[in-house]
Formats: structure tokens, sequence, C-alpha cells
């Protein structure tokens, strides 16, 4: 019988090893080696982290709050080393997405088989 954490684990590795990390990987080290788009980039995540925050919450962030954070994120994606990670996080976002779609389509008909 197959171990799921041993499948688990090389899935991990498979993620690791992809491109998509890779990308981000090689779009944080360009970020880390210029210190105004990496204060750009941490200015810009600490927002979006107390934003998150809130909303988990329960609080609803005003509108122009949340303009302004739109904006903020159109400003940096100018930034072609930090378009470059957000493509490569939302590339790695997707994939992440899918398995979890795979793993709980797989179990869909446990409590109601048809």
């Amino acid at each position: 019988m197959t171990n799921v954490y041993d499948k688990a684990h090389d899935l991990a590795k498979s993620l690791q090893e992809s491109q998509e990390v890779q990308d981000i990987t090689a779009a944080l080290k360009l970020i880390e080696a210029d210190p105004e788009s990496k204060r750009m980039l941490d200015d810009f995540r600490t927002r979006q982290m107390n934003i998150q925050q809130r909303i988990m919450g329960g609080d609803v962030p005003p509108q122009e709050e949340m303009e302004q954070m739109e904006k903020l994120f159109e400003v940096l994606s100018l930034n072609l080393n930090i378009r470059r990670l957000f493509e490569s996080e939302q590339r790695l976002s997707v994939i992440i997405q899918d398995v979890n779609k795979i793993i709980s389509d797989s179990l869909a008909n446990m409590y109601d088989p048809r």
C-alpha cells in the first residue's frame, strides 16, 4: 500500500523543483539586490498582510483602501523584477489550487457516492 505521506513529500519536492519556484527564487534574488525594490515590495506585503488579517477578523476595509492597494500593485508591476515575481507566484498559486482540486475531487464521492 502506498504511504500518503511519502507521496506528499514527493509532491513537495516536485513543487520545490518546479520552474515556478525557480522563477520566484530568481526574482527574489534580483529584488534583494535592489534596496528600493525590496523596500517597495516589503511595504506592499506588510499592507497586504494587514488587510488580509483584518478581513479574516471580520473587518471590511474601506473601498478607498482597496483601490489604493490595487494602484500600488499596478505601480509595483512596472518594476520588471517585481512583475516577474508576481507572475511566478500567480502561476505557482494556480498549480497549488489545481492540486488541491484534484485531491478534493478524488474524495468528493466518499460521503455521497452516486
